[in-house]
């Protein structure tokens, strides 16, 4: 069954990203599966487990269209956020952060975690990945990882149309679960996040590169938008 009504041209789309902006990979489509009936025929289930952070990485630079249920992912976090699975007590109590050393108290901790955008905990079945362009299935939220001269033509590509401001909300931990997939689906917002240590040691995010989340109903017009702002008069060139 379709979950989306608009029909998007997902090939088209990725092909604008990486011609517009440069990308070293593919643009990710990322789907919270609701039930297993959900999945298309001929997508595989991910042989290893991993992290969802890693799992996009696949998707990103290897070409790999694979879902993973919840024995696959092995953070506790990041499967508690894409609703796979209920928050464990060390994390729900700030005592996992606490001792990594995040935070000066406990509280801090706390505060934080209570703070994190998540799904309801058992809604996701499993996780669905894929290259935008190759995508056999309707995204929930693409996500972009790339340089922040990339991100500057994202965030004016969003607001050709209307204007305003782009909000960006994270806090350090969570990036590529919380920050840009589980509340970019909640919320309808793109947003951007910096990235956190753990996406950066284990998915290969590079220094000096970010995360970004959009709503696949947003892909249209952002892809419409990025050859304007990217070819326009006052516009840096790479």
């Amino acid at each position: 069954m379709e979950d989306i009504r608009t029909t998007i041209d997902y090939a088209a789309v990725s092909e604008s990203l990486k011609t517009n902006l440069g990308l070293s990979g593919s643009p990710v489509a990322v789907k919270f599966v609701r039930t297993e009936e959900e999945i298309p025929e001929g997508v595989g289930a991910l042989d290893e487990t991993t992290r969802h952070c890693q799992m996009v990485s696949l998707a990103r630079k290897e070409g790999k269209i694979f879902y993973a249920t919840v024995d696959k992912h092995s953070c506790s976090g990041g499967a508690w956020a894409l609703g796979l699975k209920d928050l464990t007590p060390s994390l729900k109590s700030g005592e996992f952060y606490f001792k990594l050393g995040k935070f000066d108290t406990w509280a801090a901790c706390k505060r934080t975690i209570d703070q994190i955008p998540h799904l309801e905990s058992g809604t996701t079945y499993a996780t669905m990945y894929a290259p935008l362009e190759k995508t056999p299935f309707t995204p929930t939220v693409v996500l972009i990882v790339a340089e922040a001269r990339v991100m500057l033509k994202l965030a004016q590509a969003v607001l050709y149309k209307l204007g305003g401001r782009v909000e960006a909300n994270f806090s350090g931990i969570q990036s590529v679960c919380a920050d840009t997939a589980a509340q970019t689906y909640l919320n309808g917002k793109v947003n951007f996040s910096l990235g956190c240590d753990g996406s950066r040691k284990f998915s290969g995010i590079e220094d000096g590169e970010m995360v970004m989340g959009i709503p696949v109903e947003l892909l249209p017009e952002i892809a419409e938008a990025l050859p304007i702002v990217t070819g326009a008069p006052g516009s840096v060139k790479k």
